[in-house]
């Protein structure tokens, strides 16, 4: 999935970054306060992975040195051949890149006014965010007990104005996974009645990601989108490369919007993502560090007797019993950064899993705020 952070265009970056330089050079830079926080000493608050990429992901991007002077266009597509080769699908079913917010501005925008999205809240927001400018409307669905998608609550809100579902699996923030049986079989019934578009952003740091993964339904003809990114186990956040495996329909329609296509990436982006999925022995070890460091907070809270999800991707998602801003205060004046809060769950704090020595120190500071 992609990060918390407010997404901005290429030329929105530019053009802040234009004036933000602009500004600097009228007035002067102010001196840190006596009050301000310490030195940031571990950033756990965007999902990323600070193990970082692949060895042959860092190669690929050092080959690509002497051709930074060249866009990227067909002939430097390496990964859509990576993707094929790996999902078992074929190429005019992929589509390249971090795609959610293009995604669903397409869809609102293409389809009936008034169509409706469909997810579950709190939850990753870009996508139905991206909705509701092109006339989209969203609609939010609460997680059940277990913090878990709620798959029959779900289904009740699917109507005739339904334009697509979007489930995040396991689901950001909470970290839950829905069992595979019963997530399998609904994706595959809503389908029937609408597109679904499922977010496995996390689902890779599984063991069993291949039985897990939707990707069968997509491949089987069904009305089943399936998103991956480059961003959280592959450590490829600074490339902002993902990609999609579609309906051939809906793929084609993208591509011809301009959405998908190798153009829309960098051919480091390109070569890095290509490299990393033929690389499994780094995925087999980034993926157990994860695993060790996630379970020493889980530890942690059941020790302290805080309340805590069985969370499966590359953070972890507690109660605090205390409003999310003094916890995120407190440790940030410890130099921990835990991002923001999950509204209505203001009283829980997700954090990122580090690196070990940023774990151990954050786990530190929790225990002394905490216990």
């Amino acid at each position: 999935m992609s990060n918390d952070t407010m997404a901005l265009t290429r030329r929105a970056c530019l053009t802040t970054g234009g004036l933000a330089l602009g500004a600097l050079a009228l007035t002067a830079v102010p001196s840190r306060t006596e009050g301000a926080p310490r030195a940031l000493r571990a950033r756990l608050s965007l999902n990323e992975n600070p193990f970082g990429p692949s060895p042959r992901a860092l190669q690929a991007i050092r080959d690509q040195s002497t051709e930074l002077c060249r866009y990227a266009d067909a002939e430097a597509d390496v990964l859509t051949p990576a993707i094929v080769n790996i999902e078992d699908v074929s190429a005019d079913q992929i589509v390249l890149g971090e795609i959610l917010e293009a995604l669903g501005r397409h869809l609102a925008s293409d389809g009936p006014a008034g169509g409706e999205f469909i997810y579950s809240e709190p939850g990753y927001a870009a996508l139905v965010n991206a909705v509701r400018p092109a006339g989209g409307v969203v609609v939010g669905v609460p997680l059940n007990a277990r913090l878990e998608n709620d798959l029959a609550a779900i289904a009740a809100k699917v109507t005739s104005k339904t334009r697509a579902i979007y489930l995040v699996n396991p689901h950001n923030p909470s970290g839950t996974v829905s069992e595979t049986a019963t997530f399998t079989a609904f994706v595959r019934d809503m389908s029937k009645r609408t597109m679904v578009i499922v977010d496995e952003a996390y689902l890779e740091f599984e063991p069993d990601f291949a039985q897990r993964t939707v990707a069968s339904l997509t491949r089987a003809g069904e009305n089943v989108i399936v998103f991956r990114t480059f961003g959280k186990l592959y450590a490829l956040a600074g490339l902002n490369v993902g990609y999609a495996i579609a309906p051939k329909p809906l793929a084609a329609s993208l591509k011809h919007a301009g959405i998908g296509t190798p153009e829309t990436l960098t051919r480091p982006a390109l070569a890095a993502a290509a490299a990393s999925l033929q690389d499994q022995d780094y995925v087999t070890l980034t993926r157990a560090k994860v695993v060790e460091e996630r379970d020493k907070w889980h530890l942690l809270f059941d020790g302290l007797k805080l309340r805590h999800t069985d969370a499966r991707g590359n953070f972890v998602f507690f109660e605090t019993g205390r409003p999310h801003q003094e916890v995120a205060i407190a440790l940030l004046a410890k130099g921990i950064d835990i991002g923001r809060a999950h509204p209505p769950l203001d009283r829980w704090a997700r954090i990122s899993i580090g690196l070990p020595q940023e774990n151990a120190i954050a786990r530190a500071a929790v225990a002394e705020l905490l216990g």
